[in-house]
């Protein structure tokens, strides 16, 4: 089988995808960093807020909040003494969205439908 330039870089380019996506699943296989995305889904918010909808100590959130950051999945900027934290990008809240409803599923609360 003969692999054209096109497939092969596109091949590359999925292997680069899938190896982000990893990455990315990775950081939100994390009870506390998928609470703090679900949360920043719903708009901005600064850590105190944070701490609050997490339920986790203030320095270990500032902890998972400084991986997202450099992962690129959250911004940060000032406001006065304020950090006020936001998603990058929706995709994903909607990532954790379909995550969550998946659980329904796994767990019973939402019954089995067409895909």
């Amino acid at each position: 089988m003969h692999l054209s330039g096109a497939h092969a870089s596109q091949e590359h380019d999925d292997g680069e995808r899938l190896a982000v996506a990893v990455e990315v699943l990775g950081l939100l296989a994390d009870r506390t960093r998928l609470t703090l995305v679900r949360r920043l889904g719903e708009g901005e918010a600064d850590v105190t807020t944070l701490v609050k909808a997490c339920a986790a100590p203030r320095p270990a959130v500032s902890q998972h909040l400084a991986r997202l950051r450099l992962a690129g999945l959250v911004t940060a900027r000032k406001e006065g003494r304020r950090v006020i934290y936001a998603l990058r990008h929706g995709h994903l809240r909607r990532l954790v969205d379909e995550a969550l409803s998946a659980a329904d599923h796994q767990l019973g609360r939402v019954a089995p439908h067409d895909r």
